[in-house]
C-alpha cells in the first residue's frame, strides 16, 4: 500500500539552490531513520520571477522526523504535524540564505482568499 503523502507546493527565485536544500535536508533525515525515497521534488514552472513546484513527501517520514527530534519537534510552531514539518523544512532552508515560501497545497486549492 503507497503511504499517504503531503503534498506541498514550493515558490522559490532560486529553484536550482533551493531544491537542492530541500533534497539535502529531507535527505539527512531519510538516512537518520533509515529510510529511501520517501519524497519526490517536481520540475518547476517559472512565471512573475518565481519557480513553483511541488514537493511530495510520504506521511511517514514526517512522523519519524517527529519522533527523531521528540520534544523540540513539539516546540516548532504549527497546528499538527504537517504544519510544523513545513515549519521546520522552511527553518532548514533559511539556514542556507535561501527564500522559500513552503504551503500545504491542498490547503492553498481549498482556500477562498488563494489565488487560485
Amino acid at each position: 500500500m503507497l503511504d499517504e503523502r503531503v503534498n506541498i507546493n514550493v515558490s522559490a527565485i532560486d529553484y536550482d539552490n533551493t531544491s537542492k536544500a530541500i533534497i539535502s535536508a529531507l535527505r539527512n533525515v531519510e538516512q537518520m531513520v533509515h529510510a529511501e525515497n520517501e519524497f519526490i521534488v517536481t520540475d518547476s514552472e517559472f512565471a512573475f520571477g518565481w519557480h513553483f513546484y511541488v514537493l511530495c513527501v510520504n506521511k511517514s517520514l514526517i512522523r519519524k522526523v517527529a519522533d527523531l527530534m521528540g520534544s523540540d519537534f513539539q516546540k516548532i510552531k504549527g497546528k499538527g504535524l504537517e504544519k510544523k514539518f513545513i515549519t521546520w523544512l522552511t527553518e532548514k532552508v533559511a539556514q542556507k540564505n535561501l527564500k522559500v515560501k513552503l504551503a500545504i497545497k491542498e490547503e492553498m486549492e481549498s482556500s477562498k482568499f488563494g489565488i487560485f
